[in-house]
């Protein structure tokens, strides 16, 4: 246990050290912002190229939705954990420098609790959503599910596909590259994969145990816990939420874009989730 919990510890803070060296070295015309911004959403990207690849194995493996077990359900959970932890530092980080670059020199000269509370603000349900993972999640993973349902831990850790994505999209508006081919189909990408992994995947793991236990899709939830009906739903519901206001944000570029062009293309200039 506690080495998968160390080699996440390990691996995620050193790959954003890493990759913030690496910019700074190469990339000399680049500012602050750009470095840790770029850095902190590449190892987001790993982080959920990873849980992805976790999620698939242990879907793959687990015939019965229930009893079937795999080791990666528990180990990513563990190596996992420091992400979320580190990741509201990688934050601050970011948004420490985006906000110094434009031009709160007074506010953003030196690290204070002016500025932990501008970031707090502004990022507070991705703050809360991280600390949820850790504080709820992990623990009921871990100690409270008695062996049962890694097929749909499994299910979850797949959530992360559309991550990578939502980082490029990040990434190419820190450079401003936000007005190419690439950025206009990687938004396309984004609110596919989210709607698909994020929002489907939820009505999928009631319909795999209704498949099972031969029960149809809309009376699954009356044979299931309420607690379980109650966490799907909390985690669901901030899906829902995002993905209307990706849905909104693309549909506000896409009539800016058409009154500008004439009639253009579908612009999704997505923000970071």
């Amino acid at each position: 246990m506690f080495y998968l919990l160390f080699c996440g510890a390990a691996a995620f803070p050193g790959l954003f050290y890493a990759f913030s060296k690496l910019f700074k070295v190469s990339f000399k015309h680049w500012s602050d912002a750009d470095v840790y911004s770029i850095s902190e959403r590449l190892v987001s990207a790993v982080h959920a190229a990873l849980a992805t690849t976790a999620g698939i194995i242990v879907v793959s493996a687990c015939d019965d939705t229930m009893t079937d077990t795999h080791w990666l359900t528990n180990g990513f959970v563990l190596f996992g954990a420091p992400y979320m932890a580190f990741d509201i530092f990688a934050m601050y980080v970011s948004h420490y420098h985006i906000h110094k670059v434009k031009g709160h020199p007074s506010t953003y000269r030196n690290h204070s609790l002016d500025t932990l509370k501008g970031f707090l603000m502004k990022e507070w349900m991705l703050v809360v959503h991280h600390l949820s993972l850790l504080i709820v999640f992990l623990p009921i993973t871990l100690f409270f599910r008695r062996g049962l349902g890694d097929f749909f831990i499994g299910c979850l850790f797949t959530t992360e596909f559309s991550t990578p994505f939502i980082s490029l999209g990040k990434i190419l508006i820190q450079l401003g590259l936000d007005d190419t081919r690439l950025h206009r189909i990687n938004g396309i990408l984004v609110l596919t994969s989210f709607f698909t992994c994020r929002i489907l995947v939820f009505p999928f793991m009631y319909w795999m145990y209704g498949q099972q236990f031969g029960i149809p899709l809309h009376r699954v939830p009356f044979h299931l816990p309420l607690q379980c009906n109650v966490g799907n739903l909390a985690i669901l519901a901030p899906q829902v939420y995002w993905f209307i206001l990706l849905v909104k944000k693309a549909n506000r570029l896409y009539q800016r874009q058409k009154k500008t062009k004439g009639g253009g293309y579908f612009i999704t200039r997505i923000f970071s989730i």
